[in-house]
């Protein structure tokens, strides 16, 4: 009795201990335990050579009449999209002339056919470049191009768009669809109709034989740090490494989850869709975020598990209180980017929803993972490559993939792929993100390449020379675009031919909202603009003796700031 009491005893203090000085060691514990059975797992599917979609095959033969996707009011079984991906398969195969090998841009927004194009794609061997549906122009071909896509499936209401650049596809060689019955454009086909004709019987495996895991699986696009966007090239064993972030955040098949990202994104596509495949569950679409609809449609769907990024979480804590705030079932939330501030007050108001946080690049080859849920010294944030943790770069750019690639770092003959991110450590090793380096800035979820903005406003005739930099905004995420402007001789600003020019080069979150006329960009030694002095006098019309002017989209154009629009603007009255 007395060896069992020290024993005990014993027990207590250490787990006393180890509360007091390793807090989080019940957390690691755990945390490895489901990291080791992921990893067993992901290594056997690479062994394999089992994709995601032979995953989703398998779901279909296991649970046929399960809800995949719900949306607008519809549902559709994993069977449905099974078949439905088996006409997209066979459509393409006879009118795409597609083998497996051949790369489809998909220029799409939220819906289910995204979906099962994506995973009818996959049936015969082919690769899905997932374009922006917010680029135009310039940019729209530039993301085109570098992934060698011989075929273009665009959304109907993205006509307008396809038009734009169909002279130059068609010198490509380019086979253009619209998901429509009807079309009087010459250059592009229909596909709705040729997909509803099409059998929904199941194809051979034969189709795909020489896929491997270390075949494209996807292209998603990123800004980068300078330049156009950059594809990058995701192989299918890197699909699963995504996936997987659900099941470390605990989903299991009972969950239902929400997705309002775009899935033109990797967290959308590769951890939200791909992720539900792997776990077997059921996905509420939607075609873009609404903090108005977002509880309701929770509520709709029994939601119990919903992706984030920082800006969503801002959005739902601003929306106007209601008295059932906490009438839902959502209990897990998986994302990034929430600030310490918005994260307590999203759980104050909508009740104690797990949040897991994560840090991850669509290119990167490392990630983290916060499974503690908590709430330093600032550093640039290197990953050592190598055959475990390989890069595999940008399609097509050499140049660009190259300058992700840092070497002879600790030691003569490593290497080590460059993140672009500041991250800082705080005293218990957790770590922080804190900004990008180079020239980016981060607006409403999106990465914006200060030189593909300068460049598009230095095609415009009056205009000399661009400084484009990201200006902060109280109670707005990341920064926001502005612009300084030389003009050419003699010259002056045709606010409303600049709006329309924007507007027709850039994606909406890239947009300069603000403009300021200078006589002289500052530049470095080596002829680069200076941005800092410019950042840190922002957009204050009191502070700032060159003119100003603010991009009013009611009357599409750009608008002399005053100082009762900047007040508008800080108070939160003028919405951006």
């Amino acid at each position: 009795m007395e060896l069992f009491f020290t024993i005990l005893v014993g027990l207590v203090v250490l787990l006393a201990c180890l509360h007091v000085y390793f807090p989080y060691f019940l957390h690691d514990c755990q945390n490895i335990w489901t990291g080791l059975r992921v990893r067993s797992q992901r290594l056997r599917f690479r062994r394999d050579n089992y994709t995601v979609l032979d995953c989703f095959l398998d779901r279909v033969k296991t649970q046929p009449a399960k809800t995949f996707i719900a949306f607008e009011g519809k549902t559709y079984s994993f069977l449905d999209v099974d078949r439905q991906s088996n006409r997209v398969a066979r459509a393409l195969k006879s009118h795409g002339c597609l083998s497996q090998g051949d790369t489809v841009a998909l220029f799409l927004g939220n819906e289910p056919q995204f979906v099962w194009i994506w995973l009818g794609l996959a049936k015969i061997g082919c690769a899905a470049a997932m374009l922006n549906y917010n680029i135009r122009s310039k940019s729209l071909l530039q993301c085109f191009s570098c992934c060698k896509a011989t075929v273009l499936i665009a959304g109907a209401e993205l006509k307008g768009a396809v038009e734009e650049v169909l002279p130059t596809l068609r010198e490509q060689n380019v086979s253009v669809f619209i998901l429509g019955a009807e079309c009087d454009t010459a250059g592009i086909e229909t596909l709705g109709d040729k997909i509803e004709r099409a059998s929904d019987e199941p194809l051979s495996p034969d189709l795909r034989s020489k896929v491997r895991m270390e075949s494209p699986a996807v292209y998603i696009y990123t800004s980068g740090t300078t330049g156009l966007p950059k594809a990058a090239m995701v192989p299918q064993f890197k699909i699963w490494g995504a996936t997987f972030f659900l099941a470390l955040a605990g989903v299991t098949s009972k969950d239902v989850i929400y997705i309002n990202l775009p899935l033109y994104h990797s967290a959308g596509l590769m951890i939200g869709v791909a992720g539900a495949i792997e776990r077997g569950i059921t996905i509420v679409l939607r075609r873009k975020f609404s903090a108005s609809q977002f509880w309701e449609d929770c509520r709709k769907y029994n939601v119990t598990v919903i992706q984030y990024i920082g800006e969503i979480m801002r959005y739902l804590c601003n929306s106007p209180k209601k008295d059932n705030d906490r009438d839902h079932k959502v209990r897990l939330a998986v994302g990034n980017g929430i600030r310490a501030d918005v994260w307590k007050d999203f759980v104050n108001r909508f009740g104690s929803i797990s949040i897991k946080e994560m840090y991850a690049a669509t290119e990167g080859n490392m990630s983290f993972w916060n499974y503690v849920g908590k709430i330093g010294e600032t550093g640039l944030l290197v990953s050592k490559i190598t055959n475990l943790t390989p890069f595999v770069g940008y399609a097509n750019n050499p140049e660009q993939t190259e300058k992700k690639r840092l070497r002879n770092v600790f030691q003569k003959g490593d290497l080590y792929f460059n993140s672009g991110d500041l991250l800082r450590f705080d005293r218990e090793n957790f770590i922080y993100f804190q900004d990008r380096v180079g020239d980016t800035f981060r607006w409403k979820g999106e990465n914006v390449a200060t030189s593909e903005v300068a460049d598009a406003l230095t095609m415009l005739d009056f205009v000399e020379e661009a400084n484009v930099y990201g200006v902060q905004v109280p109670g707005h995420e990341g920064r926001i675009g502005m612009a300084a402007l030389i003009l050419k001789e003699e010259k002056q600003l045709d606010c409303s031919s600049v709006f329309g020019h924007v507007a027709n080069h850039l994606p909406a979150y890239g947009w300069p909202r603000f403009i300021r006329i200078q006589k002289s960009l500052q530049l470095t030694g080596t002829f680069k603009p200076i941005k800092s002095q410019l950042v840190r006098e922002g957009f204050d019309p009191a502070l700032i003796k060159d003119p100003l002017y603010f991009l009013d989209q009611r009357q599409m154009a750009y608008v002399l700031m005053t100082q009762e629009i900047y007040k508008s603007i800080i108070s939160g009255t003028t919405k951006l």
